[in-house]
Order: C-alpha cells, then sequence, then structure tokens
C-alpha cells in the first residue's frame, strides 16, 4: 500500500514539473500553489522512503539473526 502512494506522489509530481515546463508564461500565484502542493508532496514522500528504509532495516536485522 506504501509503494502505491509512494508511485502516486511521484506521479504528482512528474506532472507538477510538466506542468512548469509547458508554460511559456508562468502565472505567479498559480505557479506558487504548483510549488506548494510539490513541497508537500516531496514532504511525504521522504516520511514514506524512510518507512521503507526502516522495513528494509529490519528485514537485514532478521536475516542476520538466523
Amino acid at each position: 500500500m506504501k509503494e502505491k502512494n509512494l508511485n502516486q506522489s511521484l506521479k504528482k509530481l512528474s506532472l507538477i514539473a510538466e506542468w512548469f515546463e509547458k508554460q511559456e508564461e508562468v502565472d505567479v500565484e498559480e505557479g506558487l500553489e504548483k510549488v506548494k502542493e510539490a513541497a508537500e508532496i516531496i514532504k511525504e514522500a521522504k516520511k514514506q522512503f524512510k518507512e521503507i528504509e526502516n522495513e528494509f532495516e529490519e528485514i537485514k536485522k532478521e536475516i542476520e539473526k538466523e
């Protein structure tokens, strides 16, 4: 489930980046909203990556015990 959420987050970031690339002239207010949205997505993705990293560490510890 986390993987799906992470993939969705990365897709949203990609869409935001594409939006900026397609703009000939960026509307400042709309651009600011996109940046805020991207910042929130990045913050959440970092948490998700940390959780995944912790899961890998737990698995590694279990394997090393055996």
